[in-house]
């Protein structure tokens, strides 16, 4: 059963002081100054925690404020974007870190520009400069989150070159943004430190696509390069980590078949522990994405598609294998973050169904049920950090079914969201020396957000 304190939330949350949607795109705004932002408030709780280390059962309130304030002219944009994260009912043992809490934080502080004709006759070039968020291409290695309480932020420079013919291109030379404070005390009581960025972590690369390659396919080619290294007081893994890909994409249509197919081969290096003196160890790492789906006619919209994701993982001897999605997001394919958060593109290997609904402009709804294996079986699951070293635990983690439900109260304005889940555990994450007891995960969050 979830937490008594479950139903008592839900109640609040439906009447509670609601939170923020993402803005609108620069496109959609005038000239001149603008300012929008949102509001989100969320009451989630757990029972049968899958990962190693918290507390069995457990809740929690969520409270995110995002402001943005930009001025344009035509061709020049300057912008300001503060986020507020915080929670409550928070205890000990519960999984508090910075991607709950980061207090009063300037996420975007940018100058945008665009030059019509860069490069010949029909290019434009969009040049941005300062602190910014970034959602490239799938967003399976360099995203926004947006379902975790706090956000993903990168200071640097970024270009967008459009072309005739369908081809655009982004490149990007980024300092991603270190949350902080990241000790546990100063975290909880929400404390306003600025985020850090330093050339001690660098990311940097980009993306080249060109629409209707294939049929009416887009073709995409990705590659980043993550260089980290140890500073005062925070050592790290040292990851120099280069990864390649390319994807493949029909978008859904009304009575026709979609597909989505993407790939990443990572390598480089990594150190073998955070001890300053730690052996290197080369990388060898890999994932892979693909669904096929079809959109049926209907005043429910229903959409129904097939899906597979395997992220690699780390096998005794030879190479590091554990693959690393940088800064991507989850929930879009695998499962949500916060209090579950037990679910990620690391040494996993998963079929799924997903059934996609949306009756009418204001409601909308998915269900999704997933088997999961370990892609190593010496390795830790996916996030959760349960691992059993001898692999003799077993690959299979367990089934995990998931839905969503979202509905605008007031449309464009107030957007009510349930996310529940429930994962029926696996051998491996009821026998893993370290696996949390149960055979049962249960999850569930109530959100109201807000947008001005």
């Amino acid at each position: 059963m979830m937490p008594a304190r479950f139903s008592v939330f839900a109640s609040l949350a439906l009447v509670g002081t609601p939170m923020a949607a993402v803005p609108a795109s620069a496109q959609d705004v005038a000239e001149g100054l603008s300012v929008m932002g949102s509001m989100r408030l969320r009451y989630e709780a757990i029972d049968g925690q899958a990962r190693a280390g918290f507390n069995e059962s457990d809740a929690l309130v969520n409270l995110r404020t995002a402001i943005l304030a930009e001025y344009r002219t035509r061709d020049v944009r300057l912008g300001v974007e503060l986020y507020d994260s915080r929670v409550w009912a928070d205890r000990t043992g519960t999984p508090v870190t910075t991607n709950e809490v980061n207090a009063l934080e300037p996420v975007q502080v940018y100058v945008a520009g665009d030059i019509d004709g860069a490069f010949g006759k029909g290019t434009k070039l969009t040049l941005t400069a300062g602190r910014m968020t970034l959602n490239l291409g799938s967003r399976r290695l360099v995203a926004a989150d947006d379902y975790r309480n706090t956000t993903n932020g990168y200071t640097g420079l970024r270009a967008d070159i459009a072309a005739p013919g369908g081809v655009k291109a982004t490149l990007i030379y980024t300092l991603p943004q270190v949350r902080l404070p990241d000790d546990a005390e100063r975290l909880r009581d929400a404390k306003v430190k600025l985020d850090r960025e330093n050339f001690g972590l660098v990311l940097w690369g980009g993306q080249l696509s060109r629409a209707r390659t294939l049929g009416r396919a887009m073709v995409e080619l990705t590659y980043f390069r993550l260089g980290e290294r140890d500073a005062p007081a925070r050592p790290t893994r040292d990851r120099s980590l280069d990864t390649f890909g390319g994807r493949i994409i029909a978008e859904p249509r009304t009575d026709a078949f979609d597909y989505e197919v993407e790939t990443f081969y990572q390598t480089g290096s990594i150190s073998a522990s955070l001890a300053p003196t730690a052996a290197r160890q080369a990388v060898s790492a890999s994932f892979v994405h693909a669904d096929l789906g079809y959109s049926f006619s209907g005043a429910w919209k229903p959409r129904l598609s097939v899906e597979f994701d395997r992220a690699s993982g780390d096998k005794p001897g030879g190479k590091f294998g554990r693959f690393d999605t940088l800064y991507g997001m989850r929930r879009a394919d695998l499962a949500p973050a916060g209090l579950y958060n037990a679910v990620a593109r690391a040494n996993i290997m998963t079929p799924g169904i997903r059934l996609e609904v949306a009756p009418s402009k204001r409601l909308d709804a998915f269900a999704v049920y997933r088997a999961m294996w370990l892609a190593a079986d010496e390795d830790s699951f996916s996030t959760t950090g349960v691992r059993d070293a001898s692999g003799r635990s077993g690959d299979f983690a367990g089934h995990q079914l998931e839905a969503r439900v979202r509905y605008w109260l007031v449309p464009a304005r107030l957007r009510f969201e349930f996310d529940g889940l429930l994962l029926a555990k696996g051998r491996f994450l009821r026998d893993a020396p370290n696996a949390p007891a149960g055979r049962w995960t249960r999850y569930g969050s109530f959100n109201l957000t807000a947008s001005f």
